[in-house]
């Protein structure tokens, strides 16, 4: 929990939320970035998307979930200040870099979420390491490849440095990255994202431990119609007044694309707070 000071008698108790504490994590052949933000509660961890980092992704979210719990964020392969290495970018593969990560902070459990390329390897986290996953936030990502728009992936496939030259992201790369130069190789890697891999079964998706919130924009790269089915194996799409509301749930951010996933701070920390800080569901 946040320390509260009194501000005089009668006065308001203002929040004194520890300073964040910040480090790398040899795991993988990675220098893993990492922060840690607030103290108490199950700790919460971050996974950003593709062309993402802790800041931009996370940046305006973090005061508001670190405010009564620990938060955990990370930067991914390649991403942010962490380096890359000579592999392809799988969630498969930053799925176990956050499970080193995890070990290297002594965290045994955690509620996790993802937002698009971090939102594949929370779900990877969820059903390779139940044991390590509390609850379960999936943004603006699919379980199946089915669920993409077909023309995400060969805009992200066709993306070069010009292509993105003067935005907020090709600055922060090249202010952050400890290899300036090897922005175009993160594209490539990016646009063969988990390239190859069959997505999970509907069984798989049934079979998640944590309950799991998931969030999508109603413009996004993830398609209405696959949300609802995954909220429907995870035992949503019910009559909530009659069978009670499931541990499961589903947030359509309205006006929202791909790209402004979590840009609407107010809205997701009003779907996200609530979700994550829930009693366990009934067995």
């Amino acid at each position: 929990m946040a320390i509260t000071v009194d501000r005089g008698r009668g006065g308001l108790k203002t929040p004194v939320v520890p300073a964040p504490q910040s480090g790398y994590a040899h795991v993988d052949g990675l220098e893993m970035y990492y922060e840690v933000h607030g103290a108490g509660g199950t700790p919460l961890v971050l996974l950003h998307g593709g062309l993402f980092d802790i800041d931009q992704q996370f940046g305006a979210l973090i005061p508001g979930l670190a405010a009564t719990r620990q938060v955990i964020a990370a930067d991914l392969q390649g991403h942010g200040r962490t380096n890359d290495v000579d592999r392809p970018l799988r969630s498969a593969h930053l799925a176990s870099d956050v499970v080193g990560l995890l070990r290297h902070l002594g965290v045994a459990r955690a509620d996790v979420l993802g937002f698009s390329v971090g939102g594949a390897t929370a779900l990877h986290l969820a059903i390779e390491h139940p044991e390590l996953v509390r609850r379960l936030v999936i943004s603006s990502a699919s379980f199946h490849p089915d669920g993409d728009r077909p023309e995400n992936r060969e805009a992200v496939g066709g993306m070069t440095v010009e292509m993105i030259a003067g935005t907020p992201m090709e600055q922060a790369y090249r202010a952050r990255s400890p290899h300036p130069d090897r922005l175009q190789t993160l594209l490539d890697k990016l646009g063969s994202f988990d390239e190859g891999v069959p997505g999970w079964s509907d069984a798989d998706i049934r079979g998640i431990a944590a309950p799991t919130l998931i969030t999508v924009g109603d413009c996004d790269a993830v398609t209405l119609d696959h949300a609802v089915r995954f909220l429907r194996l995870r035992g949503g799409d019910v009559n909530g007044d009659f069978v009670g509301v499931p541990a499961s749930q589903l947030a359509v951010f309205p006006g929202t694309t791909h790209f402004h996933g979590l840009a609407r701070t107010d809205l997701v920390l009003d779907v996200v707070l609530p979700f994550i800080d829930a009693p366990p569901p009934a067995s």
